[in-house]
């Protein structure tokens, strides 16, 4: 009798445990949501609203009224690369753009393992009454508070915020060129094909080295334009500790910005979104020789760009200023700001240029290599939101000096030079270090190529100061 009772007790315990467990609703479990449309608004009329917000001087939105907005999830924790949050768009796909722009919205959430309930393609309605609408790490999100820092939905009031409807769409990705996104491709699933991660980031994993302290930062270039972004990865994901793949290939990823709102990102929701098939690889030439120990002591060729006039084009001591895209040229500039100049130096800024590209070279006088012994470049770059724009040293042997030959010529990266990167702090200036040029023979021509855009994601700004080429005799 007794062993009769503990069973039915036992069997009453693991009844209630289950009955009580609400963590993972049962797949047709679903909240009865009945809402009038007339209370549904949009994520367009959202972006307005904070948009009037900020132009009246407020950065936040708090929601007084019985509205709701519906979306669709674009974002899994399933592999740890999201985390208390959620991001959803407005679209399953990029039909009418015009009159229906596809925009995202960032959920912030107090609860862990939201792919559980709330998985990839599935429709929510969201209840906004007594939210709150502002940027939270660069994207507009939804969460509480009243000051400028959004604050987290807790655990105990979600359900009754964030309603899951029986939905589950197929998501159609945007699919663009890095130098086409714009800030209303935030929070949206994007497509972005003929990538492959720069050829310095090969061999590394995706967020497990010991520099990866909570994200790990890798660069993807685009094979036409030459455009980058970065991947970013959490460290608490399932696959941080794999190598990114050395080949090329299209990427599906969340368009978004880092946790500094310093730069444009991409973030995966899963490793498997990178499908890298295609062997062949678009890297330039290069050349190495390493850095020497030391600089010669005679010198061939001296810029520091203080006999330069501001804001005028660079000129004299044989430079070559030649704009191969767009409608600007590199200019001497002057400031004492934050990111001073050294005294007077070269910049290229394409930052409200309107071009849809800009790349600008500015190159060396010839040099003969053959003439000397023990030669050596230096030179100090710094840079200032450069938004994936990127600068690169490079050096031909068969450049005749005409630009209308530049193309023909035969240019390689000159690797050992250090040239600021888009993760550098913008105070700084930083030394290329002394580059050996002694194993080049001929008669060669060095060069600095900015490129970037007028776009806000690939309009950087790139300074160049200090130039110098030496020689042991």
């Amino acid at each position: 009798m007794i062993t009769r009772i503990l069973i039915l007790v036992i069997t009453m315990i693991l009844m209630s445990c289950v009955e009580e467990d609400y963590s993972i609703p049962a797949p047709n479990d679903f909240p009865s949501v009945d809402i009038p449309r007339s209370q549904f608004t949009t994520f367009k009329a959202i972006y307005e609203r904070y948009e009037q917000a900020v132009n009246d001087g407020r950065q936040i939105v708090i929601i007084n009224e019985d509205l709701y907005i519906e979306g669709y999830v674009i974002s899994s924790d399933r592999a740890g690369n999201f985390f208390k949050e959620l991001i959803i768009q407005n679209k399953t796909n990029n039909s009418n753009p015009e009159n229906d722009p596809r925009l995202g919205l960032k959920l912030e959430i107090n609860v862990g393992n939201l792919s559980d309930t709330f998985e990839f393609g599935r429709k929510v309605y969201v209840k906004l009454k007594g939210l709150t609408i502002g940027e939270s790490q660069g994207v507009l999100t939804i969460g509480k508070g009243e000051d400028s820092r959004i604050e987290q939905i807790q655990e105990f009031e979600y359900r009754n915020i964030i309603l899951r409807t029986p939905e589950v769409a197929e998501i159609t990705p945007k699919i663009s060129s890095l130098i086409h996104l714009t800030e209303s491709d935030e929070n949206t699933l994007i497509q972005v094909d003929n990538l492959q991660i720069n050829r310095f980031n090969l061999g590394l994993t995706y967020a497990g080295e010991s520099t990866d302290d909570f994200d790990g930062l890798r660069v993807l270039e685009n094979c036409e334009s030459g455009a980058s972004i970065l991947l970013q990865t959490s460290s608490f994901s399932n696959f941080k500790s794999l190598v990114v793949p050395k080949h090329k290939g299209s990427i599906q990823g969340i368009f978004s910005r880092d946790y500094r709102d310093h730069f444009n990102v991409l973030i995966l929701n899963r490793s498997s979104d990178i499908i890298f098939d295609l062997d062949e690889r678009c890297d330039p030439l290069e050349m190495d020789c390493g850095l020497a120990s030391s600089r010669g002591t005679v010198n061939l060729f001296y810029e520091d760009f203080e006999s330069q006039k501001n804001n005028k084009l660079i000129t004299g001591n044989g430079w070559t200023n030649y704009t191969e895209a767009g409608n600007l040229g590199w200019k001497a500039y002057s400031s004492t700001s934050t990111n001073a100049s050294l005294g007077r130096s070269a910049r290229f800024k394409s930052a409200s240029s309107g071009d849809l590209s800009n790349i600008g070279w500015l190159i060396t006088p010839a040099i003969n290599m053959d003439e000397h012994d023990g030669e050596t470049l230096h030179f100090k770059t710094s840079n200032s939101l450069a938004d994936s724009s990127y600068l690169e040293v490079l050096y031909a042997p068969d450049w005749d000096g005409n630009p209308e030959h530049l193309k023909q010529a035969t240019w390689k990266i000159l690797s050992a030079a250090y040239v600021v990167k888009d993760t550098d702090s913008f105070v700084p200036w930083f030394n290329s270090g002394n580059v050996d040029l002694s194993c080049i023979s001929g008669t060669i021509h060095i060069a600095f190529r900015y490129t970037g855009s007028g776009h806000q994601i690939f309009d950087g700004v790139y300074e160049l100061d200090e130039v110098r080429i030496d020689c042991s005799f």
